[in-house]
């Protein structure tokens, strides 16, 4: 069975919600929509203070190329534009809008009938993508159309369709696969006309082999999908290592990215979105997001409206548990520990994750021992004891040769080290001290 080559670990996948069908969240009271919600230049907010809104209503336009446009997921009046802390813990210009009824957009098809043809030339569709304000929604947010409109000299040979879910706990996608199989499989094909490729690969760890066979049976009727079942192994959601364990190619250091080996990685959550988009006239507003925990009372996935406060999913899934340590953005290993629970639900929010006490606490750093086990799990084929030390003794000349801009974050360093040392928050910091050096540079050519 397939899988990447370099490096890799086996955490735990304590997927609690596995077996939770998806369930459609109660409407917040007030929804708040950060204008960051993706990789590149923040969105333009173009509502002001009682404008009424519907669902579906552009709230804020692109800020650039790289940018995505907002849609608000509630009817109501806007409150404000102000800001808000998100997930990152930085405080973001942000749209608040009081939720009155549930009014949507005429234009949005709410039928549920699937809609398989589609005759749209791959400008319009990629047009169709960056209108309903698609992003990756594995994460890393970044804006679906300029991946579907590449560099001069760079060709797409096929689609990678990331429904690996590597991530512990996290079974949004999972849930999403076995109960939207279609629609998922109708976005694929989409995405391969807006990518003019007639291949496209599904990559699904074999911890899903529920998923495997419900996919693997329907694709059947998709010609170009091949649905390629792959060994568990963290971080085989990351795009190079899905590359590599997909078609066997590896993409080269950065700047190098995958359409440089011909491939384009989508989520299986954005072919969804891109479905929904083309074929049913209907923005990105909603999303899957898993609410999990092994203290809490009922671990489950549900279909949320962007701007709900995490607080609500977390009550809905019976409330915070008293052990409660840290609620993390996202899942354990890449997530982000939040820093209260009224953050809002953005467009890359795949889980909220409550970790208890004991799971939650750190163990003290240690000396290194020199067994480079950090080194043989990286699978970037870096030296992460060397990036980390560096980085916290500021040595961001060394950092830079060493290749720290590779490092993908994925934590599987800091999780195998046994004498516990936050590698990944050292690396983290140098990452973001050398990107602002190469900007600064670049600037100045």
């Amino acid at each position: 069975m397939k899988t990447f080559r370099i490096g890799g670990v086996h955490p735990a996948e304590n997927k609690l919600s596995a077996g939770k069908a998806i369930e459609t969240l109660a409407l917040p009271k007030q929804a708040v929509f950060p204008l960051s919600q993706h990789i590149g230049a923040p969105a333009t907010a173009i509502v002001k203070k009682g404008d009424v809104v519907k669902v579906g209503t552009k709230i804020a336009e692109a800020g650039g190329f790289v940018s995505a446009a907002i849609f608000s997921s509630v009817s109501g009046k806007v409150n404000k534009v102000d800001s808000v802390i998100d997930a990152s813990g930085y405080r973001k210009p942000a749209i608040f809008i009081d939720v009155e009824g549930d009014e949507w957009e005429e234009t949005i098809d709410r039928g549920k009938d699937l809609v398989k043809e589609c005759n749209l030339t791959p400008e319009e569709i990629v047009a169709k993508i960056k209108n309903a304000g698609i992003v990756g929604m594995g994460g890393a947010c970044f804006p679906t159309h300029v991946k579907l409109t590449p560099p001069p000299g760079c060709k797409a040979e096929c689609v990678i369709i990331n429904a690996v879910e590597c991530e512990p706990y996290l079974t949004a996608d999972h849930r999403l696969m076995l109960e939207k199989a279609d629609e998922i499989l109708v976005g694929v094909q989409i995405l391969m006309k807006g990518a003019k490729v007639n291949k496209a690969y599904i990559g699904i760890e074999n911890n899903k082999p529920d998923a495997i066979k419900l996919m693997t049976e329907k694709a059947a009727a998709y010609p170009g999908i091949e649905i390629v079942p792959l060994k568990v192994k963290y971080p085989q959601g990351g795009e190079k290592q899905l590359i590599d364990a997909v078609i066997g190619r590896q993409v080269p250091a950065p700047p190098a990215i995958p359409i440089n080996v011909g491939a384009v990685v989508q989520n299986v959550g954005t072919a969804y979105a891109v479905y929904e988009a083309v074929q049913k006239n209907k923005p990105l507003f909603e999303r899957v997001v898993t609410v999990t925990g092994k203290s809490l009372k009922n671990p489950s996935n549900f279909l949320t409206r962007m701007g709900t406060p995490m607080s609500q999913l977390i009550e809905a899934a019976g409330g915070l548990p008293e052990d409660t340590g840290k609620v993390i953005g996202g899942g354990p290993m890449m997530g982000k520990a939040l820093v209260n629970t009224e953050v809002p639900i953005c467009k890359g929010s795949s889980g909220v994750l409550i970790m208890n006490d004991k799971e939650a606490r750190r163990a003290e750093p240690q000396p290194c021992i020199r067994c480079a086990k950090c080194v043989s799990v990286c699978p970037m084929g870096l030296e992460p004891y060397l990036l980390a030390t560096c980085s916290a003794h500021g040595d961001w000349e060394r950092v830079e040769h060493e290749m720290i801009m590779s490092c993908i974050e994925c934590g599987s360093c800091q999780f195998t080290c046994p004498s516990h040392r936050p590698m990944l928050d050292y690396i983290r910091l140098g990452k973001g001290k050398v990107g602002g050096i190469i900007r600064a540079r670049n600037a100045k050519k």
